[in-house]
């Protein structure tokens, strides 16, 4: 069990350093030999848990996705409006989720398949749309398939223009904006004016899922850069 808890560690420690060389550098000009160097860990270590940069990149890519799911909101557009702000507000405070986000979007990060969270994220708000539909949340035009990639895909530029101006620190309000001026072409305006669209909402959501799951992380939107720890 000892050696098996050891390998976790490890495995998060890599990541970890993974996360920061690549939203530092970008995939192109990171080098495992980076990585190492981050880690502390031996080349044998590494390559038993990620054969390549690739597969250290898909890994990250997979890492940002927080394993405990938003509990069910009577409200599907409310709970639809809750996913989006709280990876919002991961995005803000969360390096991994950072990194991810920064390889998602990395044009020159050739042969790495960076589909999967673009599919993920459209999939989540369809599923959550067509649930909404079922409830006569939504206006009769709406497809939910492809509201929900209008979503993703506004969502992925609002980050990347927060991120130039200055590194997420106004991501909230932007994203709040983005729903005020999306949702009402979307949502029956009397269930929409019920939808708690404010810029702190990501923040409070992510209290929530911390009194249901102590073991996640405190995350500080003051500490943009990767906290690392160390190996044993």
């Amino acid at each position: 069990m000892a050696k098996q808890e050891r390998a976790v560690r490890t495995r998060r420690v890599i990541l970890s350093a993974a996360a920061q060389v690549f939203e530092e550098r970008g995939y192109q000009a990171a080098t495992v030999n980076e990585i190492l160097a981050s880690a502390g860990v031996t080349k044998g270590a590494l390559y038993f848990h990620f054969p390549s940069k690739e597969h250290l990149a898909e890994g990250v890519l997979h890492a940002q996705d927080l394993d405990v799911p938003i509990p069910e909101r009577a409200c599907k557009i409310q709970q639809m409006v809750d996913t989006v702000v709280l990876h919002a507000y991961r995005l803000q405070t969360d390096p991994m989720v950072r990194a991810g986000v920064r390889l998602s979007l990395d044009q020159q990060a050739q042969g790495l398949d960076r589909s999967g969270p673009f599919l993920r994220w459209s999939h989540v708000g369809a599923e959550l749309l067509e649930k909404a539909r079922a409830q006569g949340e939504l206006l009769p035009h709406v497809t939910s398939a492809e509201t929900a990639d209008v979503l993703v895909g506004a969502f992925a530029g609002i980050q990347a223009m927060s991120q130039a101006l200055c590194n997420y620190q106004d991501l909230p309000t932007r994203v709040s904006a983005l729903l005020r001026h999306v949702l009402p072409s979307v949502v029956v305006p009397s269930v929409l004016a019920a939808v708690d669209l404010t810029p702190t909402r990501g923040a409070t959501v992510y209290a929530e899922l911390q009194a249901l799951h102590p073991d996640l992380p405190t995350l500080n939107p003051e500490l943009p850069s990767l906290q690392r720890e160390p190996v044993s």
